[in-house]
């Protein structure tokens, strides 16, 4: 049967490198926003945490990334259950709590904390800074963003091309969370959301962005944070083993990735980023999970649909995915 045929009818396709990316970002546990986004699988209600008996007893150390004394975390199973425990250990709102780097003070998006923790890893927290408002002319489609999300309603800057419509707009800098646009709040929204709207802004006009930036600490007052280039790639852990914080039921303590798993969640990132502009590798390990045992991409296509399906992942992207998984099985890197 050819490639998704009987597949139900999606919305269009987002194809647009104005990329929404949870960078390791984007566990899919935020909680549905103005725009009617859930979690990574829709707007499907997750299980309820599980009992404090039930959870992995690990302590992780922690810092704010703008600087602190080191405090020590345990009993969390999702993002927001780590966001709360990092605010209870610094007497800070848990809404404060931006996202959060490992083992790097900095505002380094390749070092982003995703669904999975090295049981090494020391976890740095980065707070809500400063608030600013800028004015941006849309003179090309794309505006060289790239989007990610904190798992927890979030939805911020992880990447800024070189050259782009952004790049020349200083006051905008990978790390500022992206509060509104043109006054709509985008608080609760999924990065593909956030995307969405960016794209969907007429060229020629100018629109608003309400954005607040990470405190920084005194080294980090200059530096914008990176360049439009991708990184290495995901860094899934440093420690003995992972912590991996899933959006439905409990975390789970694994070992880490093998080459095929982490080089087929590298290239389904790439393909999340080309297809959808969004980056999203909790997302990709999901789709790598779904896809590594299925012998055909139908198969594929409707795992998706019955995991995934608020995406609409469109029919070409779903066969990219089958044969990026295939490749990266036999050592195609």
């Amino acid at each position: 049967m050819p490639l998704g045929l009987g597949r139900r009818k999606k919305a269009p396709p987002l194809v647009e490198n104005e990329e929404a990316e949870p960078g390791r970002g984007g566990l899919g546990v935020g909680e549905p926003g103005p725009l009617g986004g859930g979690g990574a699988g829709g707007p499907q209600m997750g299980l309820p945490p599980p009992p404090p008996a039930l959870r992995p007893r690990l302590v992780f150390h922690t810092q704010l990334a703008h600087g602190s004394p080191t405090g020590r975390i345990e009993g969390f199973t999702n993002v927001k259950e780590l966001y709360g425990k990092i605010a209870e250990a610094f007497h800070l709102p848990a809404a404060e709590v931006m996202f959060c780097t490992l083992n790097t003070h900095k505002v380094d998006m390749d070092k982003l904390l995703g669904g999975q923790i090295g049981l090494e890893d020391f976890i740095f927290a980065h707070i809500k800074g400063q608030r600013k408002e800028v004015e941006v002319f849309k003179s090309e489609d794309a505006l060289g963003l790239t989007i990610t999300d904190n798992g927890a309603g979030y939805a911020f800057i992880k990447r800024i091309k070189e050259g782009s419509v952004i790049d020349h707009i200083q006051l905008i800098s990978v790390g500022d969370m992206i509060e509104a646009i043109n006054g709509q709040s985008l608080l609760g929204c999924r990065h593909y959301e956030v995307a969405r709207l960016l794209k969907e802004l007429p060229r020629g006009r100018t629109f608003t962005l309400k954005l607040t930036e990470p405190r920084k600490a005194f080294d980090m007052i200059s530096q914008r944070s990176g360049s439009g280039r991708p990184g290495s790639g995901p860094q899934l852990g440093t420690g003995r083993g992972t912590l991996r914080l899933r959006s439905r039921g409990p975390a789970t303590v694994e070992d880490l990735p093998s080459a095929f798993e982490e080089k087929a969640i590298e290239k389904v990132d790439d393909l999340l980023e080309s297809y959808m502009g969004i980056r999203d590798t909790e997302l990709a390990a999901t789709m790598v999970e779904l896809g590594k045992d299925k012998r055909n991409p139908d198969e594929l296509a409707e795992a998706l649909d019955e995991r995934l399906g608020d995406f609409a992942f469109p029919d070409e992207f779903v066969f990219d995915v089958w044969g990026a998984i295939g490749d990266a099985k036999v050592g195609r890197y």
